[in-house]
């Protein structure tokens, strides 16, 4: 059984003011938070890397400063850098390598989220204090095959699909160190019978280089809605903070990812208090980063 769930939380550069503000709650008010949860890292990438991929167009925080908040606090930092069409001439571009030195030559480990084993060689080689987590953009769907990408030596963590999340009688069966290196995605709203998933990400990838290339239109049902936290928790694949406590630790699994790159930082702040702050204590969070008594709604 595993005694702590840590999340890998969203947003590293997209969202520095929020953490800005809710590292020091965690470091010194403990007590708001549930006992059986950690951080495990914060990920995300500037709006301007050519191997960004998942989500792009967001993220202008300076590095430094990102670096010394994380560092600070003694958080692990990840580089988005799923782009799945990348190339060799791609490998030499100057601004995400001085990313990658910068973040390897933290006091804390850092890791890179891939798509591209090209990438993930390259990061290997020329950057190995760096860890790697096999990124989700790579629609795992399979189970065998997840299986194999997670026996894998490269990755220290691989995020699956999230409709392998329930998975549970197979999952069960994984040795506890397979199980170790599953980071589940917990709260998707994507439409669960979804085929465009891989078409999605690649236009993404599309826009991260510059490609001039139709866009890809979703037309999986309520796409046109766009992300809300109450669709996710009536997805198939959602992974409820009920669920972890009372299935997935009990089962000896303790990697959790939120996604929320490209969304508002008031809903990744609603993510947090949901999976990590006792309800008696969201006020007190919601007080600490925005809430005051003049704030008006309308």
């Amino acid at each position: 059984m595993q005694n702590k769930a840590f999340f890998h939380l969203p947003g590293l550069f997209e969202f520095y003011e929020l953490y800005r503000l809710l590292l020091p709650l965690w470091e010194n008010h403990r007590e708001y938070f549930y006992d059986w949860c950690e951080i495990g890292s914060i990920y995300g990438a500037p709006a301007d890397c050519l191997w960004g991929g998942g989500r792009v167009g967001f993220g202008d925080a300076d590095t430094k400063e990102v670096l010394a908040l994380m560092e600070k606090h003694g958080i692990s930092s990840r580089l988005t850098f799923s782009n799945s069409l990348l190339t060799q001439e791609h490998l030499s571009d100057g601004r995400c390598n001085r990313l990658c030195s910068a973040f390897a030559q933290s006091p804390v480990t850092n890791g890179v989220i891939v798509h591209s084993d090209l990438l993930a060689d390259y990061v290997k080689k020329n950057y190995p204090q760096l860890y790697l987590v096999s990124s989700t953009t790579k629609v795992i769907t399979d189970f065998d095959a997840m299986v194999a990408e997670i026996n894998r030596e490269d990755f220290r963590y691989v995020v699956p699909d999230f409709r392998l999340n329930k998975a549970l009688d197979k999952l069960a069966n994984l040795t506890q160190e397979q199980k170790d290196k599953v980071e589940f995605l917990c709260n998707e709203c994507c439409w669960f019978g979804c085929q465009d998933r891989k078409k999605c990400y690649e236009d993404v990838s599309h826009k991260s280089l510059g490609d001039d290339v139709p866009a890809h239109v979703c037309a999986s049902p309520g796409a046109e809605d766009g992300y809300s936290f109450t669709k996710a928790m009536a997805n198939p694949g959602f992974i409820s903070r009920d669920d972890i406590v009372n299935t997935y630790l009990p089962m000896g699994f303790g990697n959790f990812k939120i996604e929320g790159r490209s969304l508002g930082s008031a809903l990744v702040l609603e993510f947090i208090l949901y999976y990590m702050v006792k309800p008696e204590y969201h006020i007190h969070v919601r007080e600490h980063i925005y809430l005051d008594n003049s704030l008006d709604l309308f």
